[in-house]
């Protein structure tokens, strides 16, 4: 029974007379009693999903496989054709021109020359050799040396004394030669003295250094002007 018959009862019911019934319930209770259980039928069925089921077997098998059947893959298209390659376009070299045949003037005759023979005309004159370049001049004579005069101890007027031999060095058989660094002033005297030598002999060392600050001497020169000026004094001790 659809849902259309049932409210066709119902609106039947409402205008006919209810029938008094074998329990005792009137014709329009037991029509709303059962409209209600319809509904709630129908609810249930819904809930429990049994419309579902009975659509689904009614809906035909084709139509269900053509739901299910899957698309067909679409195809790639092709591939574009590769451009066509650039022509290569042939340049010709052009050729090299020719070369043109150089035409000598021809030599026209002086108007008051002959025309029989012409005479050669004369050699040109020998080019003359350079003069040779003149020879560097000498360098300038490099400077004379200046004449040095070193000082003297052996003039006679300075009458220096002999240099006194230590008596021990006699007694002990010393002997050997000094040499003095002195250092003579312009007035002849002696400023400052050294050994530059040794004789191996303290003692005939000092003695030598004692002798010769006690002497004079001949200043020494320079081109000719005195100035001071160091030479050394050489001291032989010497055992008779």
């Amino acid at each position: 029974m659809t849902v259309p018959a049932l409210e066709w009862l119902i609106v039947s019911s409402r205008f006919s007379p209810p029938p008094p019934t074998a329990l005792g319930l009137s014709r329009n209770a037991i029509i709303a009693g059962s409209v209600v259980l319809f509904h709630v039928a129908a609810l249930w069925a819904l809930q429990s999903g049994l419309l579902r089921r009975a659509a689904e077997v009614v809906i035909p098998v084709e139509i269900l496989s053509e739901f299910i059947e899957p698309p067909k893959p679409v195809e790639p298209p092709p591939p574009p054709p590769p451009p066509p390659e650039p022509k290569r376009q042939i340049t010709k070299t052009p050729p090299p021109p020719r070369p043109q045949a150089i035409r000598e003037p021809k030599p026209t005759p002086a108007p008051n020359a002959p025309t029989g023979s012409v005479e050669p005309p004369p050699p040109p004159a020998p080019i003359a050799p350079p003069a040779p370049p003149e020879p560097p001049a000498p360098p300038p004579a490099p400077p004379a040396p200046p004449s040095i005069q070193l000082p003297s101890s052996n003039a006679d007027y300075l009458q220096n004394p002999k240099p006194v031999y230590p008596a021990m060095s006699k007694r002990l058989g010393e002997q050997g030669k000094t040499i003095v660094r002195v250092l003579i002033g312009v007035d002849g005297l002696p400023k400052q003295a050294s050994i530059r030598t040794s004789s191996g002999y303290e003692r005939l060392d000092e003695a030598a250094r004692a002798a010769v600050m006690s002497w004079r001497f001949v200043p020494g020169k320079r081109n000719g002007v005195v100035e001071p000026m160091e030479f050394n004094v050489p001291i032989n001790w010497v055992l008779n």
